[in-house]
């Protein structure tokens, strides 16, 4: 098991992949070493329910297992992948969304009418 926080960027709508497999992604950003790292995170099954809800712009600690896997092409090349899968994404803080997933732009929006705000406290 392994822990990462950091700050929503991304989250994506859920793709039925098969009848009986579904996933979806979001990506976090994780300022805390010297250069930020866009890390994109699946969830899979009854687990992509945890991201309902959560938003754009929220501090979370995801807690996920890594996968990883070969596969062979028709031209008989080995490729591998890893897979960052989530299992559980906690808001830090207390943050929850009421709201459900929100925009860039909703979040900048909001930015921008805290800046209208002229007094110094």
């Amino acid at each position: 098991m392994h822990k990462v926080q950091g700050t929503i960027v991304d989250i994506m709508e859920a793709i039925q992949v098969t009848e009986k497999f579904i996933k979806r992604d979001f990506v976090i950003e994780d300022a805390s070493g010297m250069y930020p790292q866009t890390l994109i995170f699946q969830t899979v099954q009854d687990k992509t329910a945890i991201l309902d809800a959560l938003a754009i712009g929220q501090t979370v600690e995801v807690s996920f297992n890594l996968r990883g896997r070969a596969w062979t092409s028709p031209q008989n090349e080995i490729k591998y992948f890893n897979t960052l899968e989530a299992w559980r994404v906690e808001p830090i803080g207390g943050q929850m969304s009421d709201n459900g997933p929100r925009t860039a732009d909703d979040l900048n929006h909001k930015n921008e009418e805290a800046n209208d705000d002229d007094l110094p406290f």
